[in-house]
Formats: C-alpha cells, sequence, structure tokens
C-alpha cells in the first residue's frame, strides 16, 4: 500500500483538482482509499459526492465554560478574577454586570478554572467538528469539517489519515490518496509526515514559486520523497520554465505541465472529475496528459 499525498504552498493552484483527478484514474485500476486532508476548507466531497456511511465527533482538548448564575457577589459587586487573569480576553462583560466567556476565543489554559473562588467555572471536552466515513464512485473517502471558528486542524488530519489507513489495510487497497492542506503550517505537516511519496501541485505565479520553494523544504526537512507538477502552466510560461529549471537545478523530480483549461470548472460545476469529463478536444488533452502523469506517480 502507497500513500500518496497532494500539497501546494498556496491556496487555488488546483491541487484538489488534481487530486480528484488522480484518484479517478486509480481507482479504474486498484482498490484505493481518499482522505481529504484539507480539514480547514474541505471540497473534495463536491464532486464526489459521498454516501456518509459514519459520522463521529471530533472532540479537542476543553473549554472553560462560565456558569454565571452561580457566581457569588462580593460586597454588592461581581468578582471579576477570572477576567483579570485571562491572557486571551475571552471574558465578556454582560449587561448585569457578570462575565460571560466567548467559547471560541477561549484556549482552554484553564486558569480561569482553578482560580474561581465561588468554583462556578466548569471545563468540558471542546468539540471543535466532525469526521465521515463515506463511500464514492471512486471507493471509500474519509473527510471532516471543523466548526465555525475551531482549531487543532492538525490534530483532525491526523484522525482523517489514521482512519484512512484503517480502511485501506482492511480493504487491501494499493493506494491512499490524501488531499493535504496548503501552506506549510501544521496541517501541512499532519498531512504529509509518513507519506510515501507528496506531489506538489504549483502554478507559474510569483507567490507560486515563492511557496514552492517554501513547501519544498518542508517536505525534504522530514525526508520525504516529492515530486512537482505546475498547474495552469500556460498562464506564464516563463514563470513555468523557471519553476523547471529551479527543479533541474536541485534534482527535484519534475513530473509535468498541465495547461490552463476552464472546462475543469465546468466539469466540477457538473460534479465530475475531468477525467470523467470529455465534451471537447481540449478536455480529452488535459485527460490525457494527467493520465501520463499518473504513470509516473505509481
Amino acid at each position: 500500500m502507497k500513500e500518496i499525498t497532494v500539497i501546494s504552498g498556496k491556496g487555488g493552484t488546483g491541487k484538489t483538482s488534481f487530486t480528484l483527478a488522480l484518484a479517478n484514474i486509480l481507482s479504474k485500476r486498484n482498490a484505493i482509499v481518499c482522505a481529504d486532508c484539507d480539514v480547514d476548507a474541505a471540497d473534495m466531497h463536491i464532486v464526489m459526492n459521498p454516501d456518509v456511511k459514519e459520522k463521529h465527533e471530533f472532540i479537542s482538548g476543553n473549554i472553560a465554560v462560565m456558569h454565571k448564575e452561580l457566581c457569588s457577589r462580593k460586597d454588592g459587586s461581581n468578582c471579576s478574577i477570572c477576567s483579570d487573569l485571562c491572557r486571551f480576553d475571552s471574558f465578556h462583560k454582560t449587561s448585569d454586570g457578570f462575565f460571560e466567556i466567548e467559547g471560541p476565543d477561549c484556549e482552554g489554559c484553564m486558569v480561569c478554572v482553578s482560580q474561581c473562588p465561588s468554583n462556578v467555572i466548569s471545563f468540558p471536552e471542546r468539540r471543535c467538528g466532525e469526521w465521515y466515513v463515506s463511500q464514492t464512485r471512486f471507493g471509500t473517502l474519509v473527510h471532516a469539517a471543523l466548526d465555525i471558528r475551531a482549531e487543532n486542524s492538525g490534530k483532525l488530519v491526523t484522525t482523517v489519515r489514521k482512519e484512512a489507513k484503517r480502511i485501506a489495510e482492511e480493504q487491501n487497497a494499493a493506494y491512499i490518496i490524501v488531499d493535504g492542506s496548503p501552506g506549510t503550517g501544521c496541517p501541512v505537516i499532519a498531512s504529509i509526515t509518513g507519506s510515501d511519496q507528496v506531489i506538489i501541485v504549483t502554478e507559474p505565479t510569483v507567490s507560486g514559486v515563492h511557496d514552492l520553494t517554501r513547501v519544498a523544504q518542508l517536505a525534504k526537512h522530514f525526508s520525504i520523497p516529492f515530486a512537482v507538477i505546475v498547474n495552469k502552466a500556460s498562464i506564464n510560461k516563463e514563470k513555468t520554465e523557471e519553476i523547471e529549471t529551479w527543479c533541474s537545478t536541485n534534482n527535484i523530480p519534475f513530473l509535468g505541465k498541465i495547461p490552463y483549461n476552464g472546462t475543469v470548472t465546468t466539469a466540477q460545476i457538473e460534479g465530475k472529475t475531468i477525467i470523467e469529463y470529455e465534451e471537447n478536444k481540449e478536455s480529452r488533452e488535459l485527460s490525457s496528459i494527467l493520465q501520463e502523469i499518473a504513470k509516473e506517480i505509481v
């Protein structure tokens, strides 16, 4: 079983579109399991149209909850120890003079809980989102969604990957295809560590080149084999050549160039990958390019 993780230095490069096409191609040859680890903005399900079989709450850490109706008064006024000690400004004074906690602002440090003289602040587990196991036309998809303003996406990514690996072992799948997070932060590190192969999808822009170098350094730091693909290559041929030269100079495998094609968006609107959408010559040519790139990856 081989785990292939697709990432990008920045958002909007076409990472997910490529991941979907790769999953489409490989699922025709072998059993695969997909993992959408871009949990801050998960969108593989939009095209894969999953049938959710399992739904699980994602619990991460704890959060302080103020029970103001139990708060004692000192000398006719409210005690403000909780607000005074909070370094994250999570407490907000209400119109009746008491304090409430804005849940998403709480960092879970527990200072207010331990110092409250009336012991009226509880510390329950924090729900941060949900993760799912679904069936799709390409095979099993493990995906997730963070709640609004929720954090700890790195831990949720790890949960998704672990579940995908468990299912892949049960199904004797040949590949785990991971749609990683963009950037270089904690969710990306959680997406790539332990992968067999990382594919970096970049674009021929100034920011694309800059962020490519950063995410390549990240993959190199963790000693993970990686290769580069330029998406939307035709929008700036000079930058595309610059990326190809940079890869050659640094002995980084360069898998190929995918020209810009608005048909990709049209296909996604219809809930299809570009491999499934073959309405014109351009889309068939793009599908052929992706098929060739897939051969090199596996």
